[in-house]
C-alpha cells in the first residue's frame, strides 16, 4: 500500500486548489490518501511568533490524534503532501514517528526549515508574505531540495491574475506528478 497524507495550512484547507490537485494526482498512482483536518486556531497568527508556535504545537497535537489509528508500518511508500504551517507539522510527525517521507513542500514558512529533513520539493512564491524568497533559496540550498518559485505569486502561490494562476497551477501541477510518479 502506498499512502499519502495531507498536512493543510491554517487557512489553506484541503479542498484549495493546491491540495485538492496534489491529492487526485496521489490517488492516480495507487497512492491511499488521509487528510489531516486540524483546525480551531486563533486570529493574527502572521506576524506573531508567539500564536505560530501556538498553533504549532496544537496542530501537532491534533495530528497525532487523528492519525492516531493509521497503520504506516503496512506502507510501502509514504507521501506527505504540506503546506505553510502543515510543513513544519508533517515534518515534525515524520520525526516524531521514525517515518521515511517524500514530500511536496507547498510554501514552507521559515520555521519549517528545521525540520525539513525529508526528500522532497518545494514551492514558493515570490510575493509571499510570510517568508522571505532569499530566505527560502538559502534553506533549499542547504538541505539540496528542489526550489520551484513563482514570480509575484503569494503564500497560496496565486497572482491575482487567473490566467496566470490557471498556468501557474497546470506548472506546479505537473511538476507534482512527475515526483510522485518517481
Amino acid at each position: 500500500m502506498k499512502l499519502a497524507v495531507i498536512f493543510p495550512g491554517i487557512g489553506y484547507h484541503v479542498d484549495k486548489p493546491l491540495l485538492y490537485y496534489s491529492r487526485k494526482i496521489a490517488q492516480s498512482y495507487g497512492y491511499e490518501t488521509v487528510n489531516v483536518p486540524y483546525g480551531n486556531f486563533p486570529s493574527g497568527v502572521k506576524g506573531s511568533a508567539e500564536k505560530m508556535e501556538a498553533c504549532f504545537y496544537d496542530a501537532l497535537a491534533q495530528s497525532e490524534e487523528l492519525l492516531k489509528n493509521t497503520d504506516f508500518s503496512s506502507a510501502t511508500e509514504i507521501l506527505f503532501i504540506s503546506k505553510s504551517i502543515g510543513t513544519a507539522i508533517a515534518s515534525a510527525y515524520g520525526s516524531r514517528h521514525g517515518l521515511r517521507t517524500r514530500n511536496l513542500y507547498f510554501t514552507p514558512v521559515g520555521q519549517s526549515f528545521p525540520l525539513m529533513d525529508q526528500p522532497g520539493i518545494v514551492f514558493h512564491g515570490t510575493h509571499d508574505g510570510w517568508v522571505e524568497t532569499d530566505l527560502v533559496r538559502e534553506e533549499c540550498r542547504k538541505r539540496a531540495l528542489p526550489l520551484y518559485i513563482y514570480e509575484n505569486a503569494n503564500h497560496s502561490l496565486e497572482t491575482g491574475d487567473v490566467e496566470t494562476d490557471l498556468a501557474n497551477l497546470q506548472s506546479i501541477m505537473r511538476r507534482v506528478a512527475e515526483y510522485v510518479g518517481q
